[in-house]
């Protein structure tokens, strides 16, 4: 079935079996895709869409082998990243630093901004400006979110760190990681819905103490753009999503205190992570 610009799985797309979700792949030149121009993609009635096969449809040039491998590279980038970050850094001088080794990895072009965040704008939502000036410490806590495109393919990735030592710093860090995992682990042992997986999401920071914000709450990924296929977020679908096309977005926050955390990465099996929280 077809609508303009896209066409959905159906009749042209194998998921890959594996314990939990299916982990989806195209199959070959019938895989679903997008106009090769994103302007002649349906995307004016997106938020009308409710469709599980138009919302979770892919581009022509998708292939989640790429996928994968991006996802790799964006991990090696935050850490190189998180490695060049030291006390006494302006905010603003970190975010140049992440755009340069970037470029240095020919990860320049992003679908969305280097968002970089120092002490107390750890708790601002993703479009907020930070707070100007703000150094870091010497025990203080820092995130990093990325979504750099490598020719077809996106990439998306987001973790926080920590330097020095500050017990309550790195409990956060640890827990936004926990939460990540927990939530994943429930949708692969239930299949819940993106809106379900958020809901417990929410429910697991606030055990541990922390508030979740609900704004960062996941979307579509795919190659480039996916925003012409899905524009809404995780927590709107109303279906168990498939694996390896949605990122799973966590950021938490202290309930009096001005810092929080935040870790994302794609919503796929326990086999795809390494030593898991």
């Amino acid at each position: 079935m077809s609508h303009g610009g896209l066409r959905n799985v159906e009749g042209g797309a194998r998921l890959c079996r594996g314990s939990g979700p299916d982990l989806y792949e195209p199959a070959g030149s019938a895989a679903a895709v997008v106009a090769q121009d994103p302007s002649q993609a349906i995307v004016t009635n997106i938020n009308a869409k409710r469709n599980r096969s138009d919302i979770e449809a892919v581009g022509d040039a998708f292939d989640m082998t790429q996928l994968l491998v991006q996802r790799t590279r964006t991990h090696e980038a935050i850490t190189a990243i998180a490695a060049a970050v030291r006390p006494g850094m302006l905010e603003e001088e970190a975010v140049a630093l992440a755009n340069t080794v970037l470029a240095e990895r020919h990860m320049r072009r992003g679908w969305h901004k280097v968002n970089l965040r120092f002490g107390v704008n750890t708790t601002l939502t993703f479009h907020a400006a930070s707070q100007p000036r703000v150094v870091l410490g010497a025990n203080d806590i820092f995130f990093i979110d990325i979504g750099p495109v490598f020719e077809r393919w996106e990439g998306d990735g987001g973790d926080t760190f920590v330097v020095g030592h500050d017990a309550e710093f790195e409990q956060c860090a640890a827990d936004a990681r926990a939460v990540f995992h927990a939530a994943r682990r429930r949708w692969l042992a239930d299949a819940l819905s993106g809106g379900s997986l958020y809901d417990f999401a929410a429910a697991e920071a606030a055990r541990r103490g922390w508030v979740l914000n609900l704004e960062m709450n996941g979307h579509r990924i795919s190659d480039f753009p996916h925003k012409a296929i899905f524009d809404g977020s995780l927590a709107q679908i109303d279906f168990a999503p498939t694996a390896g096309l949605w990122v799973l977005e966590i950021q938490i926050r202290h309930p009096s205190k001005p810092f929080g955390a935040f870790f994302e990465d794609l919503l796929l099996r326990d086999d795809y992570f390494a030593a898991a929280g």
